[in-house]
C-alpha cells in the first residue's frame, strides 16, 4: 500500500506553499530517514554533481551531507507550481569541522506522484563562505 503525502497534487498556490513549508520542517530536523519518507522507493535525484536512485541513497546521500554540514538551516521559498509539479529557491546556512560558515544557495525542481511522494528532484547549488557574523538563519 502507497503511502499519502498531502497535500497532493494538483497544487493550488495554498497547497504548494504548505508542501514547501513541510519539506523545509523536515529537511531541518537533520533526519535522513524521516526526510526519505517524503520521497517514493524509486525517487530520482540530482544533488549539485550526484546523481541518486532511491530511498536508500538518499538516506545515505543525507547522513553524509549532515555529518560534513554541522548546524544545518535551511529556508526554502515556493517559486512556481503547476499541476504535480513545484519549484523552489533555498538558502541554508552551515560550518565544516574546522568552523568555517557558508550559505548555500539554490534552486530545486520537484516531481509527485498523485500520493504525493516526490518522485523526481533535481537541484542546483552554490556555496558561498561567510563569517559566523554574517550569518542570517537562526537556530
Amino acid at each position: 500500500m502507497t503511502t499519502s503525502r498531502p497535500p497532493l497534487p494538483p497544487f493550488t498556490e495554498e497547497t504548494a506553499r504548505r508542501k514547501v513549508q513541510l519539506a523545509e520542517d523536515a529537511w531541518n530536523t537533520r533526519d535522513p530517514h524521516k526526510v526519505a519518507l517524503a520521497y517514493t522507493e524509486d525517487s530520482e535525484w540530482r544533488n549539485r554533481d550526484v546523481f541518486l536512485k532511491g530511498r536508500d541513497e538518499i538516506v545515505a546521500f543525507l547522513t553524509g551531507k549532515w555529518e560534513r554540514e554541522l548546524d544545518y538551516r535551511l529556508r526554502k521559498e515556493l517559486w512556481a507550481w503547476t499541476g504535480d509539479r513545484i519549484a523552489v529557491r533555498f538558502e541554508y546556512e552551515y560550518h565544516d569541522a574546522e568552523g568555517q560558515w557558508y550559505r548555500a544557495y539554490g534552486n530545486e525542481n520537484w516531481e509527485f506522484d498523485g500520493s504525493g511522494l516526490m518522485r523526481r528532484r533535481y537541484a542546483s547549488i552554490n556555496d558561498l563562505p561567510i563569517g559566523a557574523d554574517d550569518r542570517r538563519i537562526a537556530a
